[in-house]
């Protein structure tokens, strides 16, 4: 059995992926572990054989520490965007502590000013305030020694459909939105594969809206 760890749990795109991990074939010797600050959110999955819960508060060392205990992979599904970067620092000293090495960690696009033309300015203007946090989280991933991958979203939408095309820390960014479907199947082929981006930085976008200068829904 793979043994993975998803925080912050209750997003949307880690429901996509919890839900998939639990209906498809491919994914029946994955166990779960579900950490979110409100456990009372997955109530719904409380009765499932290959779930487990726990409340727990990124920003809190022992939580943390207790989530990442014995687990072979550790998804991150929300952008830290703490002034000092508290949450990666301790996803990084627990899988340490824990020897648990593969870790797929939430970020933004833009962080290496990668997102060209007025939508790159654009969104520049929007995500300037968070930018600093995200640059860091992205840093420290990449000199920890961790087998890592950093998912840098686009502009999310609902749509159903799975179509993205992916680039590389030093590629230009293409697209400015995507689905959240898309971005859940991303995770889902590096849980089927650690091998897949390892020690990469990911950019996600349906290539459609290439060209766009605001987000696409």
């Amino acid at each position: 059995m793979t043994k993975l760890v998803i925080f912050a749990a209750n997003g949307q795109i880690a429901r996509i992926v919890t839900d998939r991990i639990l209906n498809e074939k491919a994914f029946a010797d994955v166990d779960l572990t579900l950490a979110l600050r409100n456990s009372q959110r997955l109530s719904d999955l409380s009765g499932q054989p290959r779930v487990r819960i726990l409340e727990t508060d990124l920003t809190k060392a022992a939580d943390v520490d207790a989530a990442i205990k014995g687990q072979d992979m550790v998804f991150v599904a929300v952008v830290d965007h703490t002034a000092d970067n508290t949450m990666t620092k301790n996803v990084i000293d627990a899988m340490k502590a824990e020897h648990v090495n593969r870790v797929i960690s939430t970020n933004i696009l833009g962080i290496y000013d990668e997102v060209p033309g007025e939508f790159g300015r654009w969104n520049h203007e929007q995500v300037a305030s968070g930018l600093d946090a995200a640059r860091e989280s992205d840093r420290l991933l990449a000199a920890s020694g961790l087998d890592y991958t950093t998912l840098r979203l686009p502009w999310l939408n609902d749509r159903d459909e799975v179509k993205y095309e992916l680039t590389h820390r030093n590629d230009t960014y293409v697209g400015v939105s995507g689905s959240r479907q898309s971005i859940a199947d991303v995770v889902l082929r590096i849980v089927a594969d650690p091998a897949f981006a390892s020690k990469d930085s990911l950019g996600i976008a349906d290539p459609a809206t290439q060209g766009e200068n605001r987000p696409v829904y």
